[in-house]
């Protein structure tokens, strides 16, 4: 799915208007219908066919709406601009009727050729939409998205009539609608992105407030670069009657320990995540506001297996097996994680995982030794990049301490701005970077399918021939979902065997929530149907004693 973000910005401001005397934002919102909600980090733009990132995702499902929305209790398709849909016996084929209801902010009507543009837009080579992948379940959508053919007309989905849309997939995909409910499935408005640009064009003027149309239950009407996201419910939306909330404030917000003081002091209903030291004192209340669920996600390091001292599997290795994650996860994260030896992480359906990576820091010692560095000896150095946030830090200082007393080497940590780390993750200018990644989808591929060779996410330059094979032909077209997951722990042991990542932690969703926030349920793919939410009025703020 999307990279999971977590940065550090200027909040002088914000923190000083939380110790205001004044009525506090959740007051405020419980009784205006506004709820405030943290999102980590500024997000680098609107564009549902460009973004990548978790606070982006939320943004865009406020924003837009796909054919379905997912049930945040189920997960199961919902209707979204599709009132309805059928699938063909031999699982190939959806027809999707539209709801005529469904309009764009500007009161256009949103049509069967507004998708057939958009997926031929976010798929489109010149896009560089690095999510595309997703969905190359579509007939010919590699093909297109790789520019080996050119003809959008044989791109699996098209319009019959003005409300009806058929999509034919290339092998039976059991998770589509999860597919279908994500960014790079969104519709956008044909006429207000050409206005500002070439149709595939990044960055461009349309996602401002003054020119953005979309056709979400919400309407973009303030962005503060760093301060704060404003949308109100939408007049347009086909269902608006059914929308909790008049507006949703989104708080870029990338240091934990501000954002669980601004919680404390009325500022925020949601919060985006936890300083790990402050979370055992919120467990052991009995009115706790305090949320975890386990998430679909793995937090790992990223090697740039081309460059040395890493491109040597030894020395990755012997890095992997030098960490503890036992004691990581119950010391430093104090038991809110779940230790990770695996690239896939635990909550998929009938998939086990293949378990690849233990504590061993003699065997460790030896594979180092045989690369050339016994006992640290002619080690010329390495840099661990990771996005500034606390909690990297904090887990990036415990590693970097394992690393030198087990194999007597030193690395360096360098923290980076968010934005700049992902120009240099995605551009790989690194040699180790950290990474986390949450599922979009209930199955192995989420996580697999992005490290094929030519994989627009794959920033390892891990590069296998049966791994291609079994995830670009063999597991689409198994029969069954037994043979499937068969071959993806085959692939995910093919992977694993490289050293081209080190898992770390499978994730734990993580938050604070105000009593007055309704249709608020944690599930594993960390979904939020923004149009559910609302704020009881009766309720008042949640507060406790300082814990400072």
């Amino acid at each position: 799915m999307c990279v999971r973000n977590s940065i550090t910005v200027a909040i002088i401001t914000i923190l000083l208007s939380a110790c205001s005397p004044s009525e506090s934002n959740v007051a405020i919102g419980n009784r205006t219908g506004v709820l405030h909600y943290g999102i980590g980090s500024e997000v680098q733009t609107l564009d549902p066919h460009v973004s990548s990132d978790t606070s982006a995702f939320e943004i865009s499902s406020a924003l837009f709406e796909g054919l379905v929305r997912l049930n945040p209790e189920t997960l199961e398709p919902e209707p979204g601009v599709a009132k309805s849909w059928e699938l063909s016996d031999d699982g190939l084929t959806l027809i999707f009727k539209l709801n005529p209801e469904a309009k764009w902010s500007n009161g256009d009507p949103v049509t069967a050729e507004d998708f057939v543009w958009s997926w031929r837009r976010s798929l489109h080579p010149s896009m560089g939409n690095i999510l595309a992948e997703y969905l190359y379940p579509v007939k010919n959508a590699e093909a297109y998205s790789k520019g080996l053919i050119s003809d959008p007309e044989q791109l699996g989905v098209h319009a019959l009539d003005k409300s009806t849309l058929k999509v034919q997939l290339k092998n039976p995909t059991p998770y589509i609608f999860q597919l279908l409910n994500s960014p790079f499935a969104y519709p956008v408005h044909r006429a207000t992105i050409e206005a500002h640009g070439e149709a595939t064009a990044r960055y461009t003027p349309w996602t401002r407030v003054e020119n953005m149309v979309n056709n979400g239950p919400f309407n973009l009407t303030d962005w503060k670069m760093y301060r704060h996201l404003r949308v109100e419910r939408s007049d347009t939306y086909w269902d608006a009657a059914n929308v909790g909330l008049n507006a949703i404030v989104f708080r870029p917000i990338d240091n934990a320990t501000a954002e669980e003081k601004m919680f404390r002091a009325g500022q925020l209903h949601i919060t985006f995540r936890m300083p790990v030291n402050k979370i055992p004192s919120y467990v052991a209340l009995d009115d706790s506001p305090y949320v975890q669920a386990p998430l679909l996600g793995s937090y790992y390091y990223l090697f740039n297996i081309q460059k040395p001292p890493v491109n040597d599997v030894r020395v990755r290795r012997a890095l992997a097996l030098t960490i503890d994650r036992e004691q990581l996860v119950s010391k430093v994260l104090m038991g809110t994680e779940r230790p990770l030896a695996s690239m896939v992480p635990p909550g998929i359906p009938q998939y086990t995982p293949q378990h690849h990576v233990d504590f061993d820091p003699t065997q460790a010692r030896q594979l180092l030794a045989e690369a050339g560095f016994a006992n640290g000896e002619g080690w010329p150095g390495l840099e661990l990049v990771y996005n500034t946030d606390e909690n990297h830090r904090r887990i990036a200082v415990a590693v970097q301490q394992m690393w030198k007393e087990h194999l007597n080497i030193e690395v360096t940590l360098t923290n980076q701005e968010w934005k700049v780390y992902l120009d240099t993750v995605d551009n790989k200018q690194f040699k180790m970077a950290r990474m986390g990644w949450i599922g979009v989808y209930l199955d192995p591929g989420t996580f697999l399918n992005r490290f094929t060779t030519h994989g627009a996410t794959n920033r390892t330059g891990f590069s296998d021939v049966r791994y291609d094979e079994i995830i670009e032909k063999l597991a689409p077209a198994a029969v069954s979902r037994t043979e499937r997951y068969t071959l993806m722990g085959e692939a995910e042991n093919l992977f694993m065997q490289q050293y081209a990542t080190i898992p770390i932690y499978s994730y734990n969703g993580k938050h604070l929530v105000q009593p007055s926030v309704g249709g608020y349920y944690p599930n594993i793919l960390e979904y939020r149907n923004f149009k559910r939410l609302s704020l009881d009025s009766s309720m008042g703020e949640w507060q406790q004693g300082e814990k400072d």
